[in-house]
């Protein structure tokens, strides 16, 4: 074993950018990167790991689920397959070097299952995601016979522990901690106007926390702007005006809302809330609220409405139905959320609106993808019925093909 542990081979490691290479030199034994999407967090991570590895050292990459691990497991594959006698066992995910040194995949789901074996380096990928447990009970130990080291790389994910230890090296509280907080645009390879574009795009603080790295005392608000935006009453139809509905229509406890949004204008002039009511009823409630604004275009979220759609269509009514699926819902809460954020909408002063606007949530799901929603026991109808309306103002063209 001795003798195998002497074997050592030169490998080929991606070339890091200067941020990149400013983190992976620093002689720090826990490093803390908190760093925006693309930044280069990933490569620089698996190139840490695997150089470990192939210097002999025992090494793990943990990911919080095992979809996210295998971004690590493919690069990390990438870049070792080429090293002479090394022993990739893909249903362990693990790549075993003539060093004698390894390098194994890990998920965080079970914690438990991350103890036992002792590491000299780690890398915690995405550790925001990741359950503080796994790293005080199982992950710190598993350091302390070799005196191994660490990297955390995240995106941030609100105040949780992954900032409270940033928080911590970045004060220097403890030796041998250090801190780093890196833009997604502090990655030379990235377009700033990609970056820019996804400024326009996304909730303020969805930005600050995905691409500037901020630690945003809020991470979940979607709207800014709501209390400046709510500033209307309630009107009565115009003949110069044209409007859209946005109709949410009830599911189970939910309610039916109707927003009516004046299109060029991009005012909210009036909104209709009913639940618990026979269906026939509700039908009936919203041809006489169509009769009273006729409008344009009504954008009736469509999921749970079949048999209202067909209904209203044969009534004559101008039913543009939209299937709500996560990334449409995700455009229309980010077209909305920069409606607020820009000053181009204004809405009614009603209290049920404001309460669901001001409780909305935006949830970064392991996967990167976001997850919008109301909390736990809420509900978000004004809130869908309002999006619902003002895409017809947002995505003009996308509607009017609908309609054809």
């Amino acid at each position: 074993m001795e003798n195998r542990r002497r074997v050592t081979w030169n490998i080929e490691l991606p070339p890091l950018h200067p941020a990149q290479l400013e983190i992976a030199q620093h002689p720090a034994r826990f490093k803390v990167v908190d760093a925006g999407r693309r930044f280069g967090k990933s490569s620089l991570g698996v190139a840490t790991v695997v150089g470990k590895a192939a210097a002999g050292q025992t090494a793990w990459w943990v990911a919080p689920t095992f979809p996210i691990s295998l971004i690590g497991w493919r690069l990390a594959k990438a870049i070792s397959v080429a090293v002479p006698g090394v022993d990739i066992r893909e249903a362990e995910k693990r790549i075993e070097f003539q060093s004698g040194g390894s390098l194994t995949i890990k998920s965080a789901v079970d914690e438990n299952s991350l103890r036992g074996e002792g590491l000299d380096y780690l890398v915690m990928d995405e550790a925001a995601f990741i359950k503080e447990v796994a790293w005080q009970s199982s992950l710190r130990p598993a350091l302390s016979d070799k005196r191994g080291g660490a990297m955390f790389i995240s995106t941030p994910n609100g105040r949780n522990w992954f900032y409270e230890l940033w928080d911590k090296a970045d004060r220097h509280v403890d030796p041998g901690w250090e801190a780093w907080k890196k833009k997604t645009v502090d990655n030379p390879y990235i377009d700033p106007d990609e970056v820019e574009e996804a400024r326009k795009m996304l909730p303020e603080l969805v930005f600050l926390q995905e691409y500037e790295a901020e630690f945003v005392d809020d991470a979940g608000t979607v709207f800014p702007g709501i209390t400046e935006a709510a500033c209307l009453s309630r009107v009565s139809p115009s003949e110069e005006a044209e409007y859209a509905f946005g109709v949410d229509w009830a599911k189970y406890n939910d309610f039916t809302v109707v927003s009516v949004l004046d299109i060029a204008e991009g005012n909210m002039v009036d909104m209709h809330r009913w639940s618990k009511i026979d269906l026939s009823w509700q039908i009936k409630q919203l041809k006489a609220v169509y009769e009273k604004w006729r409008p344009r275009v009504i954008n009736l979220e469509r999921n749970q409405a079949e048999r209202v759609t067909e209904e209203l269509r044969e009534a004559g009514l101008p039913i543009n139905p939209m299937f709500t699926t996560l990334q449409l819902k995700n455009q229309m809460i980010n077209d909305l959320a920069y409606a607020f954020s820009s000053g181009s909408l204004r809405i009614l002063q009603d209290p049920e609106l404001l309460s669901e606007l001001r409780a909305f949530r935006a949830e970064r799901l392991p996967s990167g993808m976001f997850r919008y929603g109301a909390p736990s026991g809420s509900h978000d109808d004004c809130v869908m019925s309002l999006a619902l309306a003002w895409q017809v103002k947002a995505q003009p063209r996308g509607i009017l093909m609908e309609l054809l």
